[in-house]
């Protein structure tokens, strides 16, 4: 265990109440509360629920507010406690003192860095699920592997953050690996945090599937959009989508290759393709397309709403398809790098794991677009 002293200690025990002090106003807590209480009253009205579809962003909007007053009186009770240790440590500068001292400084650390990635956060679709997809390069069996290694990571990563996850649509590939997968990612702020791995993610390794152990690359786009949920009103006409009907593909059940279930939609004016055939029955794989289809409308009027602003940010140019983003390196060495913010990070399993916090949160502090 390393040697704990007390000037060390108190010097990083100032520097984060200097950080707290400069974040702490922008997280207006009583304002969040004030703005519960408006909800609470508006939900409590005799006649509220006469009309639950005008509820929906109200309770949208109070989880989001009472998980951000969660966090943020947790977050003030750990700075109290930060400040009572550093007294306490004053005149005691005993090993226990200290390294309770110590994890205390480490608790607070990791609390704000939390509580500043919510101010980052601030657009009205930041807060919604997330729609995912992942979709093999050109490569074959190789990229729809890396692809489904992918799929792995961020399945993994939602575990850590006790997000819901349902496979909306799901190919398998020939030999291995998937062709393509969308997901559909439910939590606070899951597009909020997920829209920092849009873009094209490259894998160099040697490759498993090759018997004279060759290098290969391998690439994979991720594309991410926000759920746009019921609230969002998207006006889709009929007579611009064509629906087809066909039959699934890959391994299944009994009806799965027998009955024509699954549904390709295309958007005509806009020229979106979104196709599910995961579930068995036709209906529940047209309500999933016509979800996902709404969502990339959404996320396309979005763009539109916020092209000029995003116009500011030349970084943004390395999201679009056929640049990557990030680079996996298994071999000659080891190393994640993402090649906006030149972060990297050396333990390759853990991010292929799940691990990706930091690369999230230093693209957001590196890219944040005011709302």
């Amino acid at each position: 265990m390393a040697l704990l002293h007390y000037p060390e200690l108190k010097a990083q025990g100032k520097d984060l109440q200097d950080k707290f002090d400069t974040l702490w106003g922008r997280l207006d807590l009583e304002g969040k509360k004030k703005r519960l209480e408006a909800i609470e009253t508006e939900i409590s009205k005799p006649d509220a629920w006469n009309d639950p579809e005008r509820m929906t962003p109200f309770l949208r909007e109070k989880s989001v507010l009472s998980g951000k007053v969660a966090q943020y009186e947790s977050l003030n009770q750990a700075r109290q406690d930060l400040d009572e240790w550093l007294l306490m440590a004053a005149e005691d500068a005993s090993p226990e003192v200290l390294q309770a001292l110590a994890d205390q400084i480490g608790a607070l650390t990791e609390q704000l860095e939390s509580a500043e990635l919510t101010t980052l956060l601030g657009g009205a679709e930041d807060s919604s699920g997330a729609i995912l997809e992942i979709h093999p390069g050109a490569g074959g069996t190789e990229s729809q592997d890396w692809a489904e290694m992918l799929l792995r990571m961020y399945r993994r990563w939602c575990e850590r953050h006790n997000f819901g996850v349902d496979v909306l649509d799901l190919l398998p590939g020939d030999e291995a690996g998937i062709k393509s997968v969308t997901l559909q990612i439910n939590g606070a702020y899951a597009y909020g945090f997920l829209k920092a791995e849009k873009g094209i993610h490259r894998l160099i390794r040697i490759s498993p599937f090759d018997s004279s152990g060759r290098r290969h690359t391998s690439f994979a786009s991720v594309d991410v959009y926000p759920d746009a949920g019921a609230d969002i009103q998207i006006d889709i006409r009929d007579e611009d989508v064509r629906v087809d009907v066909f039959r699934a593909s890959g391994p299944g059940g009994q009806h799965v290759n027998k009955t024509s279930s699954a549904i390709r939609l295309t958007h005509m004016p806009t020229g979106i393709v979104v196709q599910c055939q995961n579930e068995k029955s036709q209906h529940r794989n047209k309500e999933s397309a016509f979800k996902v289809l709404k969502a990339r409308l959404y996320d396309l009027e979005l763009q539109k709403q916020q092209a000029m602003r995003q116009a500011e940010y030349q970084s943004k140019e390395a999201i679009g398809f056929g640049s990557q983003i990030r680079t996996y390196t298994l071999q000659p060495y080891r190393l994640v790098k993402d090649h906006r913010t030149n972060h990297e990070v050396g333990d390759v399993d853990a991010v292929l794991d799940g691990e990706i916090d930091t690369l999230i949160r230093q693209y957001l502090l590196n890219f944040h677009v005011g709302s």
